[in-house]
């Protein structure tokens, strides 16, 4: 096992030229792209171009509509319903939190509930379009049901991510972006392809004992929610994970809990579903709204610089605001690249291959 690196416009034209391939508009093929590429510059590999043969497979199993009719369906000065028309996620999500944005300058604030959609990427993506505005930005989203709930064995829920993310004024936003399962399902396909063990209290096998096998999801095990058990505090991640759950689905009519549709083509979707496709909720609030958003911001840096200078455990060890690790890996591979692992180059060229899309 070894790393490739590839420069990000070259890893860029790769994958707008495979959404390209199915189909998506130039403006559509470039957003999703930019999804992509901006999740692995902030070294969030799981969710980047890693990513791409499963959309695909969706889209060939006619899951995903490369040409979706995104629409409002249920709107108020403050509030809208998308449907998203079976669209990319990566591209639904931001058509929702643009209009979020546009709310917020208006108003105020701006929410966005979106049914009938898919995968949307990482969540930070979407709620930093928020923060270029002066906005705290908001973004969270249901996912494949992995996670069990608290004292069960039953996959319930999924990662279900969420985000916010806050403008500051000489350092760059504060960006809280989680899975609300002790770790995201990506992290267990890194594992996998690296052929390693996972860390105690990510998953719980078929008959809800501890597992550190990555493929366990595979064998009928389950995720555990944040917090692993309940003398840890899983009943939080459980907690956090149904209140997406319920923001993302069951406001928005998208399929919730155990019939939100899985992300792998070769699991089939619930036969009776609850609603359509997968479910986002998005937030845009204007700063300026509370306070003069230069005051917020400078507040913010002060807020950063006093947590960074938070006496240590060990001196050796930087105390870390949240999102600073993303955009320093953002910053390096920008300059350095982006490195893949050799498996995921094979399968995005086999990928490549296959369609007849110009190889990496």
């Amino acid at each position: 096992m070894h790393y490739i690196n590839f420069t990000e416009d070259r890893l860029r034209t790769f994958t707008y030229r495979i959404f390209k391939h199915m189909g998506c508009s130039d403006e559509h093929a470039n957003l999703a792209a930019d999804v992509l590429i901006k999740a692995d510059l902030r070294g969030i590999d799981s969710h980047g171009v890693a990513r791409l043969s499963g959309y695909v497979r969706l889209w060939e199993k006619k899951r995903i509509n490369a040409k979706p009719d995104i629409k409002i369906i249920h709107e108020t000065a403050t509030t809208a319903t998308i449907d998203g028309d079976a669209g990319l996620g990566l591209v639904v999500a931001p058509f929702a939190m643009q209009i979020a944005v546009e709310k917020a300058e208006k108003y105020g604030s701006g929410w966005v509930a979106v049914k009938n959609s898919n995968h949307f990427g990482i969540a930070g993506y979407h709620a930093l379009m928020a923060v270029e505005k002066n906005m705290i930005g908001i973004s969270m989203t249901n996912a494949s049901p992995l996670v069990a709930p608290t004292f069960s064995k039953e996959r319930m829920l999924g990662t279900n991510p969420m985000c916010y993310a806050f403008p500051a004024s000489k350092y760059p936003p504060v960006v809280v972006d989680m899975a609300t399962a002790a770790a995201a399902n990506g992290k267990l396909e890194i594992a996998q392809r690296a052929q390693k063990d996972i860390p105690s209290g990510w998953v719980q096998n078929q008959a809800g004992e501890p597992s550190i096998n990555a493929n366990e999801l595979k064998e009928g095990g389950s995720l555990l929610p944040l917090g692993s058990d309940k003398d840890h505090g899983s009943h939080k991640g459980y907690g956090l994970g149904a209140t997406v759950d319920i923001l993302s689905a069951v406001l928005s009519g998208a399929n919730y809990g155990p019939w939100a549709p899985p992300f792998v083509a070769f699991l089939e979707p619930s036969a009776n579903p609850v609603g359509q496709g997968l479910g986002h909720f998005l937030g845009a609030l204007s700063v300026n709204g509370f306070r003069p958003a230069q005051e917020f911001k400078d507040h913010m840096d002060n807020w950063i610089e006093r947590f960074k200078k938070a006496e240590p455990v060990n001196p050796e060890q930087d105390i870390i605001i949240p999102g600073e690790p993303e955009f320093k890996f953002e910053q390096e591979r920008k300059i350095n690249g982006i490195p893949l692992i050799d498996i995921v180059v094979n399968d995005l060229n086999q990928l490549a291959e296959k369609l007849g899309v110009e190889k990496l």
